[in-house]
C-alpha cells in the first residue's frame, strides 16, 4: 500500500527545452565534432558551449547577481510560506535567477494578497490562473 500514497511535492523538471537558429556551416561544423567523437550529439556540443561562455563570464554574472539582490537557485513557496506572509503583512519580493515554482494548491487570490513582485531569469512555475493574476507585478 505504502507505494500507492503520492508524492505531495510536485515534480520540478531539471531543464527548460530551447530551440536555435544555425546556419548551415555552424550545423555542420558541429555534426563534424559529434562525427568524430568529440561529443556525444548536437545537443551535448551545445550544453558544452553554452556552460564554457556562462564560465568565462562568471564574475560578470557575480557581480550582477549582487548588485540586483538576486537569489541564486531553485525558490519553491508553498499555501503556508504565502499565508504566513500574508498574515504577517510583509508581501514577498520575489527576485531569484534560477526556477521559482508556486505550489499547485495557491490560489490566484492568495498569490496577490502575498506576492508584491516577481522578477525571474530562469523559469517561472505555477498554475496558469496564479501567473495571470501576478501578470501586472511580473518582470
Amino acid at each position: 500500500m505504502a507505494g500507492d500514497v503520492p508524492d505531495p511535492r510536485p515534480k520540478v523538471p531539471e531543464s527548460e527545452k530551447l530551440t536555435i537558429n544555425l546556419g548551415f556551416v555552424d550545423l555542420g561544423r558541429i555534426d563534424l565534432l559529434v562525427r568524430d567523437g568529440f561529443y556525444a550529439n548536437r545537443a551535448d556540443f551545445i550544453r558544452t558551449a553554452v556552460r564554457n561562455q556562462l564560465d568565462r563570464q562568471g564574475d560578470a554574472v557575480t557581480q550582477s547577481l549582487a548588485r540586483k539582490k538576486l537569489s541564486l537557485g531553485l525558490s519553491h513557496y508553498t499555501r503556508q510560506d504565502l499565508e504566513a506572509a500574508r498574515d504577517a503583512g510583509t508581501p514577498l519580493q520575489i527576485q531569484v535567477l534560477g526556477l521559482v515554482s508556486i505550489a499547485p494548491d495557491v490560489t490566484p487570490e492568495l498569490a496577490r494578497a502575498a506576492i508584491a513582485s516577481v522578477q525571474v531569469l530562469g523559469a517561472f512555475h505555477a498554475r496558469p490562473a496564479v501567473k495571470a493574476a501576478l501578470a501586472d507585478r511580473t518582470a
